[in-house]
């Protein structure tokens, strides 16, 4: 009886010893994912406030002021509404315009 009571306890130990083991394991993993990912997050974080400082100096009215002055004393010469385009969809189909057109300008020269 004793036997059994030792090899049960020695079995039960082992399996606890084993189970411990790949406990731990899969918690140092998880805490290595978690440590890139805070270092991740942390990077995005210091990324966007110098994003938002970079933001609030340029778009401050000073600084605004600072550029339409210099822009005028430039002959700075405003684009045309026309030439702005929404989206790329409307750029390409006037590219694809002009290029037909030189394309038949081209067969008409070389007719000739």
């Amino acid at each position: 009886m004793s036997k059994i009571k030792i090899f049960f306890s020695t079995v039960i130990f082992s399996i606890l010893l084993i189970g411990t083991s790949v406990v731990k394991n899969k918690t140092r993993e998880i805490e290595k994912q978690i440590s890139n990912i805070t270092k991740n997050i942390n990077n995005q974080e210091k990324d966007l406030n110098e994003s938002q400082l970079d933001f609030f100096y340029l778009t401050s009215p000073s600084i605004v002021e600072d550029k339409i002055k210099f822009l005028v004393d430039n002959n700075y010469i405003p684009m045309d509404r026309s030439k702005i385009f929404l989206n790329i969809i409307n750029f390409t189909q006037i590219k694809n315009k002009f290029v037909n057109q030189e394309n038949s300008y081209d067969k008409k020269t070389k007719k000739k």
